[in-house]
């Protein structure tokens, strides 16, 4: 699939960034669920011109207002990114391929913690949050994957390339059916109850679970998420900050052309108000970009 413009993210930010994008005629394709935003399921009183408003009813009509401009949702996640010269490559949880020739990262932020005994006690020592990043450091060894969405789902079936045992802990499992298979094609160990407490002394040497299990382990990977926007901004030869948000400038932009950055990934303050004016920016600068405007 090719589209000028590809949104990963399907937040407020997001559908904004669709909207304006869509609207200066080039063809938006919108990656993400709405459902993973952090104003979905909330209610709020502080954006203009709404009084109380629940954010579901927010996403809802933006998206409306997104398809009616061209905007297509496809309602996966991004499993990975690339740079290809000046286009850009996208993977889906289906494995339908995008390619785009500009990009705008609103993924939000990931808060998401188990907040279980140990996890906090055992972070860097066996407890991580980026099987990606730390792998390497699991040759030969046993690693858990702990989460329900596309990012453990690939990081279970990954996992298996360099531990010597692999498991998945999902309780509510919402990663794509081809993305499970694959897992388990792997050789990955599914276990389908909640996690109790991550265990050791000064290192993980398990993963307790809510139905009694015990996992012995030597790692313990949090993924709690879809793919993260400083992994995806990496990907693209985007250095994202300390904290893992993405500096851009008052243009959206950022250091690599024709990749642009709005809402929480930029930046407190983590606001709708906030989120919603830099989409309007990224997405109307991204169309620039792609017809050479820019």
């Amino acid at each position: 699939m090719e589209t000028d413009v590809l949104v990963i993210g399907s937040g407020p930010a997001g559908i904004q960034a669709a909207i304006h994008a869509s609207r200066r005629k080039v063809s938006v394709v919108v990656a993400g669920r709405p459902s993973a935003s952090a104003a979905a399921g909330t209610e709020m009183d502080n954006y203009f011109g709404t009084g109380l408003v629940s954010g579901d009813r927010l996403i809802e009509e933006g998206i409306r207002q997104a398809e009616s401009t061209g905007a297509v949702f496809s309602g996966q996640n991004v499993i990975s990114s690339s740079r290809d010269g000046e286009a850009f490559r996208f993977v889906l949880e289906d494995g339908t391929e995008v390619v785009s020739k500009a990009v705008v990262i609103a993924t939000g932020i990931s808060r998401k913690k188990l907040g279980i005994p140990g996890e906090k006690e055992l972070f860097g020592k066996g407890v991580s949050y980026c099987a990606v990043c730390d792998c390497n450091f699991y040759k030969g060894r046993r690693a858990v994957i702990v989460g329900n969405e596309s990012e453990a789902a690939t990081s279970a079936e990954m996992m298996t390339g360099y531990a010597s045992e692999t498991s998945w802990v999902a309780w509510d499992v919402q990663a794509s059916p081809v993305l499970v298979e694959k897992a388990e094609a792997a050789g990955v160990r599914f276990y389908g109850s909640k996690p109790r407490a991550i265990v050791g002394e000064t290192k993980v040497e398990a993963l307790e679970l809510e139905d009694g299990t015990t996992i012995p382990t030597d790692g313990v990977f949090i993924e709690l998420g879809a793919r993260s926007a400083a992994d995806i901004a990496m990907d693209l030869d985007v250095m994202p900050e300390m904290d893992d948000t993405i500096k851009v400038g008052t243009d959206c932009a950022t250091e690599v052309p024709g990749v642009y950055a709005c809402g929480d990934v930029t930046g407190k303050p983590w606001q709708v108000a906030k989120a919603v004016g830099q989409g309007c920016v990224a997405g109307t600068n991204a169309a620039a970009f792609v017809k050479g405007e820019r």
